[in-house]
């Protein structure tokens, strides 16, 4: 085979992944049809969660300053996301072509191996092994690898070319998205209705800013090409009354408003992650932040079955437990768009929904499903209230110094936090000392929101979600770490020993 596995596109997703691979053991080829990053960016910012992730790989010092906020809306109504324990919205003003631009140095200094100028023609999944057909400068060949992700966006030739289906509808109405340079316009908050439709405009740096155009009776329309900013100018004016045809463009765009959300994210050995799983309007910048996460969950499951201590089930987790967070997302983002695309008719709901964000309880679960930080997956039985959902970065201290959750994880493998010096415990644990580290500490401040105060015990898996607690959790340790890490394999360090590094 040329590869574990091969992952075709190198937009945030399949970066993301790529880099998650390496730190799994795999070893990993992303092709990507450009032949440079565009430089374009969607996306201004990243979420709570995905602020976390980060933070779990170690990237944050990478993006430079970061400037957070507290505030966030849902279908242009605003929504004070300080409510959520020891969060916020996320990071403001980061752009797309910056994130992936750190995620590439990231994956590619880790190992992997990015290929541009690779277009992915089709894939076949022989059973026991994975072929795409890639042209590269007019020439055509075939590269083979156990797995296949496609990272390729909401047109996808792998989903396509795999036989994935992708139910859902089609867009109904067509958007343009441009950053201009030298025009006077005054900021327009998202949602802002108008006679025909909606505008948005904010300032982004300098003389540069970012708006956005929804013209109520404006046709879904399938391009091969971005519009020419005469049309954009065009559509500004017709719903605005204000010319900025003389303004410079940095560049321009169109989207749509499609639903749609693959029935599996995995055939065989083909998987898919990101837009290519699910595609649909961005409201809430949420569409970079799901794919990032699709990635996380996915690589280090990906990864031990590359390795072998993975299993089929731990694989299969992947679809069990992301396709239920996609069919989420598009539930919310259909709700934003009517609110903040419709007209007169929709001012009832805005003005309700303004009413209702103003209670503590409507907004914490508003702002928790919008940054993705009330994710809770299955991990077994119990009742403690970490049991399933993400670890919050906690301070702990260790006999080697005062650390966090988030450092413990950078190396993408599991941790058992021992918060009791447990002997019997750290015994039971080292069958997977090679998968997981075990490290005896204390908490730093157990008053903290989210610490997870009384607890003796705590199995983070590398992705950050917590998959044992004790007290709280109903199976024994062993059965969880064979649930989420494999086999057990035989000790290779002293049953009882304490980690006293950082």
């Amino acid at each position: 085979m040329d590869s574990s596995v091969i992952v075709v596109g190198a937009g945030p997703s399949g970066l993301m992944l790529a880099g998650e691979l390496r730190l799994a053991g795999a070893d990993v080829i992303v092709l990507e049809r450009l032949p440079g990053r565009t430089g374009q960016s969607r996306g201004l910012g990243f979420s709570a969660r995905t602020m976390e992730v980060f933070d779990q790989r170690g990237l944050l010092p990478r993006f430079g300053e970061i400037v957070t906020s507290p505030q966030g809306h849902f279908g242009g109504v605003p929504v004070d996301f300080s409510l959520l324990d020891g969060a916020h919205y996320g990071v403001k003003g980061i752009a797309q072509s910056t994130v992936e631009a750190v995620l590439e140095e990231w994956a590619t200094g880790l190992g992997a191996d990015i290929r541009r100028g690779h277009e992915v023609l089709s894939v076949t999944d022989t059973g026991g092994t994975v072929t795409a057909e890639v042209r590269r400068n007019g020439t055509v060949e075939r590269l083979r690898a156990a797995y296949l992700v496609g990272c390729d966006g909401g047109r996808s030739t792998v989903r396509r070319s795999a036989g994935f289906d992708f139910p859902g509808t089609a867009p109904t109405r067509e958007l343009f998205l441009a950053d201009i340079r030298g025009c006077d316009i005054r900021p327009r908050p998202i949602g802002e209705t108008v006679p025909g439709g909606m505008v948005m405009s904010s300032r982004l740096t300098g003389d540069t800013d970012r708006i956005v155009i929804a013209e109520r009776d404006a046709p879904a329309r399938r391009r091969t090409s971005p519009p020419a900013y005469a049309e954009v100018a065009a559509a500004w004016l017709r719903l605005t009354g204000q010319d900025i045809s003389h303004a410079e463009p940095v560049w321009v765009s169109a989207f749509g408003d499609p639903c749609r959300l693959v029935a599996q994210y995995r055939r065989g050995r083909v998987l898919l992650a990101g837009d290519a799983a699910h595609v649909h309007l961005p409201a809430g910048g949420q569409g970079m932040n799901v794919s990032i996460q699709d990635a996380v969950n996915l690589g280090w499951k990906l990864g031990a079955v590359v390795r072998g201590t993975g299993t089929r089930q731990l694989l299969d987790s992947y679809h069990g437990e992301r396709h239920p967070v996609g069919a989420r997302l598009l539930m919310n983002v259909q709700a934003q768009g009517r609110i903040f695309l419709g007209g007169d008719e929709m001012r009832p709901v805005r003005e309700l929904l303004t009413e209702l964000v103003r209670h503590d309880v409507v907004s914490r679960h508003l702002a928790g499903m919008v940054s993705g930080l009330d994710i809770r997956y299955d991990a077994g039985p119990g009742d403690h209230p970490l049991l399933g959902m993400r670890m919050p970065t906690t301070p702990v201290v260790t006999a080697g110094g005062r650390t966090t959750t988030a450092e413990l994880l950078h190396p993408a493998r599991g941790v058992l936090l021992d918060l009791a010096d447990d002997a019997g415990l750290r015994r039971t644990a080292a069958p997977w000392a090679d998968r997981v580290r075990v490290v005896t500490c204390r908490l730093a401040a157990p008053e903290k929101p989210g610490a997870p105060a009384g607890a003796s015990a705590v199995l983070v898996r590398p992705d950050g979600h917590v998959a044992w607690v004790a007290p709280g959790s109903e199976q024994a340790p062993d059965t969880a770490l064979e649930r989420w890490f494999g086999a057990p394999s035989p000790a290779r360090r002293h049953p009882a020993a304490k980690e006293t590094d950082r």
